[in-house]
């Protein structure tokens, strides 16, 4: 949805009444919970008012203009979105402008789908005609009334500052419909891509229909996963996914030509994308031949992607590996080890179990680094949850360092989990105390649904209510009760007890039981629903609904958390460790578990005092049984 939404004309009134930015930022600021900055502000002074002058002089002022119009499922917007009738075909069209200020920029010789801005040193970013096309293809994929309208959809750079002399190297990248470049000294030009695409005539009711648009459900990563990785590329990575993906490409090609090493550490968010650039580096990798290995500390992410990823192909079933199965590798003996979720890399792989020549004492990074010409790191330092763990951007950088290997950083910006809904995700950062300013009341997201369950039972018909073949709803908790092995019949025994509420944990093992699915597969499999997961079986996977319940080991007292480690059932906390430290990875636990949601979260505290605090927060439920096509639009 945009912030801001006028015909061209109106647009260029509000500008010229100097009222557009203050609309804009208002808007911004009910939506997001924060003002946006003022280089932002500015952009919108300098860009907006000339996009809207040129379709005014293009004879295109009733065509409706969708300002930072938001991806479905994502925090990423559109600079604009101009909606009309095509010329010939009569039917709805769509335009996605990005609008850039800059004044010069060159095109990366090793890779012409990056370039370099004046003033920005030597940071890459993406080509703006590369960003526009894959904002087209993504909004393609997402919104259902242009699902059998692709040529409905086109896309342009409007470079409005430039010379085509100061950006000549970037069109050396070839242009599609979907991604075209234009600059100022191609005004003309402009005009005319526009009008091929859009009628004199009022855009509104096109406008109506992309806005009214259902939103399809994100493309699960692991339903995507074995096209990925057995045959061609299934993801649209945009903007830093695509710097990311690109960076790696290029280290490897690098270290094949100069026989030289680097790492390449990518940072970001839950559902920032990192998941889906590893798997999309495997892909491409694996189609070049290179030596390439996939590799986690979640037992459950890697049995997963080996089931699914590799379904009937035994070759790709053992590209996905464990952190402590490179203990004795080969220094290089790999060209590409993809470590995600590497927050979980561990102090050292050595345990009871390792054989004494593999006792090397040698921390865990160290052997990632040393496996690979390009280790490359994904990781989230706000997903440690657990004594041991030590992947942190520090970590790595200071490994690297002793072994004298350069590092290279991407940081990911966008947010595609949770709806894309930033204002959810700041909202449960500030919850928890992982971002300033303290807990704030929920305000609503018109992307994302946060709803509060008086009672266990409440939650799960709830989440019931939401299940369906198309939609999975899943229930975690803390890990405050314990963790019995199955009875000798076979049934689970039902451990998380709250009142007259009871359900069993998921399934400890890799085989199933009385019907419920391995640990896992917990996620994945619709019969996951009815058993509750824990942080070690959910963190890495999401999943559309997410009900969390909060133990007793973390409650709300006179205007502060309380972290309680005799509350917890986790025995990585039964002793060795100090309460700051439980505190530190206990909010980083339930932070996990909030955020697994895409569509929608239901959350309940076992603790009276807590919620009573939460129920300040969050707005009263809506009814039970509500549609999912009403969170997400019809």
């Amino acid at each position: 949805m945009p912030l801001f939404r006028s015909s061209a004309s109106g647009v260029g009134a509000e500008a010229l009444a100097s009222t557009l930015v203050l609309r804009i930022t208002e808007q911004f600021r009910v939506r997001h919970g924060y003002t946006p900055g003022v280089a932002e502000q500015r952009a919108w002074e300098r860009s907006l008012p000339v996009l809207a002058r040129d379709l005014v002089d293009a004879g295109l002022g009733d065509v409706e203009m969708l300002i930072e119009y938001q991806l479905p499922l994502s925090s990423k917007r559109i600079d604009a979105v101009l909606a009309g009738i095509h010329p010939k075909t009569g039917r709805p069209s769509y335009v996605l402008i990005e609008l850039k200020q800059w004044s010069s920029a060159t095109a990366s010789v090793e890779s012409p789908t990056l370039c370099t801005i004046e003033g920005y040193g030597h940071h890459e970013v993406l080509h703006p005609g590369e960003q526009v096309r894959r904002y087209c293809l993504f909004l393609l994929d997402f919104t259902q009334t242009l699902v059998d309208e692709p040529d409905s959809v086109a896309g342009a750079a409007y470079l409005h500052n430039a010379t085509d002399f100061g950006v000549s190297t970037l069109y050396d990248l070839p242009e599609d419909e979907h991604g075209r470049v234009f600059t100022g000294e191609k005004r003309a030009g402009f005009h005319e891509f526009l009008r091929s695409r859009l009628a004199p005539q009022s855009g509104a009711e096109a406008a109506d229909l992309l806005q009214g648009s259902r939103i399809a459900p994100s493309k699960q990563l692991l339903a995507l996963a074995a096209e990925e990785i057995q045959s061609r590329e299934q993801f649209t990575l945009l903007d830093e996914q695509q710097v990311a993906y690109v960076t790696v490409l290029r280290a490897v090609e690098r270290a094949r030509r100069a026989d030289n090493k680097e790492v390449v550490v990518v940072t970001g968010g839950p559902g920032s994308g990192k998941s889906v650039i590893a798997l999309s580096l495997l892909g491409e990798l694996s189609r070049q031949k290179r030596a390439v290995a996939h590799a986690t500390g979640s037992r459950s992410f890697t049995l997963t992607l080996r089931k699914v990823a590799g379904r009937r192909a035994p070759r790709v079933q053992a590209l996905f590996r464990y952190f402590n199965n490179f203990v004795a590798a080969e220094p290089n003996d790999l060209d590409v080890l993809i470590c995600d979720e590497a927050h979980r890399i561990r102090e050292t792989s050595a345990n009871r179990f390792t054989k004494a020549q593999h006792r090397t004492g040698r921390s865990q990074v160290e052997e990632l680094i040393s496996a690979a010409r390009v280790p490359v790191f994904l990781l989230d330092e706000h997903q440690v949850v657990r004594p041991g763990e030590i992947g942190t951007v520090a970590d790595i950088k200071a490994a690297a360092a002793d072994l004298g290997v350069p590092v290279r950083t991407i940081d990911l910006d966008g947010q595609f989990r949770c709806g894309g809904s930033e204002a959810y995700l700041q909202w449960v950062l500030r919850l928890l105390g992982l971002a300033p300013g303290g807990p704030v009341a929920w305000e609503g997201d018109e992307h994302f649904t946060l709803l509060l369950a008086e009672s266990p039972d409440e939650m799960e018909a709830m989440l019931a209510a939401q299940s369906s073949d198309e939609y999975a709803a899943r229930m975690s908790a803390g890990f405050c009760w314990p963790w019995s092995d199955p009875r000798p019949d076979g049934t689970l025994v039902d451990d998380v007890v709250i009142g007259s509420w009871h359900r069993p944990w998921n399934v400890k093992g890799d085989k199933a039981v009385g019907g419920a699915p391995p640990s896992a597969l917990w996620s994945t499999d619709p019969a996951g629903f009815g058993q509750v997961g824990c942080i070690y079986t959910a963190q890495g996977f999401e999943y559309d609904w997410s009900g969390v319940i909060l133990g007793p080991d973390l409650v709300w007292r006179s205007g502060a958390w309380v972290a309680d480690r005799s509350a917890t059932q986790d025995p990585a906390f039964k002793r060795g460790k100090a309460d700051t430290d439980f505190d530190y990875f206990v909010r980083n636990v339930y932070k996990v578990l909030l955020t697994r949601g895409m569509i929608g979260s239901v959350v309940h505290s076992t603790d009276t005092e807590t919620q009573d605090f939460l129920r300040s927060l969050v707005l009263a439920p809506q009814p039970i049984g509500r549609l999912i096509v009403d969170q997400v639009g019809t």
